[in-house]
């Protein structure tokens, strides 16, 4: 029995050292530089309450030391840098997790280009304020970053669309998805469907978090066409970026020209909920 609760715990230990490298990229390796602390816990308290408690602190103790104050500097090392979490009026994430999961690193071109259109855009929608979603983990090219096929080299990054307030019509500064992604602004009859096509052809994923993500917010929300074209346009009119990927229904329900607007393709997921946005 010893050795089947010795074996269960490292498998633990094991699943739990790959989930906080999946989602976290260093969560994993900063769990284990936090062990030693381990033996100064056990040695302070015989608890198992306590020790559990002061063990888990230090990892997060450890943890946000380590992302705010080190690893900024170790992505400079791969030409990365953070996006604005509360510096930028303009510029914020859409939901703050993605930043503490380290997933909004892009390269300083990026980051410059956001910055500038948020100011350039103030000129004819005064306050509106750029959401952004995920961009790159801040280590190591083509590290995967799931769900995405090609975040893996800070050149891309994910913006979320401008949305009213369902009941007074005014912008909002939300979205109506809790992750970000997988409520989308659908076809509608007569537009250039996608989702469908690519479902149809056997490409499960394409719209596979809209299939997961709750819909119950989106009747709160009105998508805002007006600001989110705004928006894909004064991207197009940047030097820096080179291709921006929407969904073809809505580019054309937007009145979109620029060649910088691409399909992604079926074997992407759908960007119906999002613009995409990146460098050569």
């Amino acid at each position: 029995m010893r050795i089947f609760l010795v074996a269960l715990k490292i498998l633990l230990l094991i699943i739990l050292l790959a989930l906080l490298t999946f989602f976290t990229q260093v969560g994993g390796l900063i769990l284990l530089l936090s062990f030693l602390s381990h033996k100064f816990i056990n040695n302070r308290t015989e608890s198992v309450f306590w020790r559990g408690f002061w063990k888990t602190s230090a990892f997060l103790v450890l943890y946000f030391f380590v992302n705010i104050a080190l690893l900024p500097f170790a992505a400079r090392a791969f030409n990365r840098v953070p996006m604005p979490v509360f510096s930028e009026p303009h510029v914020k994430p859409l939901r703050l997790p993605g930043c503490i999961f380290n997933r909004h690193y892009v390269r300083p071109e990026v980051r410059a280009a956001v910055i500038e259109t948020a100011e350039r855009m103030q000129k004819e929608s005064p306050g509106v304020v750029i959401q952004y979603l995920d961009g790159a983990f801040p280590l190591i090219n083509h590290f995967p970053l799931w769900p995405h096929r090609s975040h893996g080299d800070g050149k891309k990054l994910d913006i979320a669309f401008h949305y009213l307030d369902v009941k007074t019509k005014k912008p909002v500064v939300d979205a109506p998805s809790f992750l970000g992604y997988g409520i989308s602004e659908k076809p509608r009859p007569g537009e250039s469907d996608f989702p469908l096509i690519c479902g149809t052809d056997g490409h499960w994923q394409y719209n596979i978090l809209d299939e997961i993500i709750p819909q119950g917010n989106h009747k709160n929300f009105i998508f805002d066409s007006t600001r989110t074209a705004l928006l894909v346009n004064k991207f197009a009119a940047s030097k820096t970026i080179d291709r921006i990927l929407i969904e073809p229904h809505l580019k054309t329900r937007l009145g979109i020209t620029s060649k910088k607007i691409r399909f992604h393709g079926c074997r992407a997921i759908r960007h119906d909920d999002h613009i995409h946005v990146q460098m050569k």
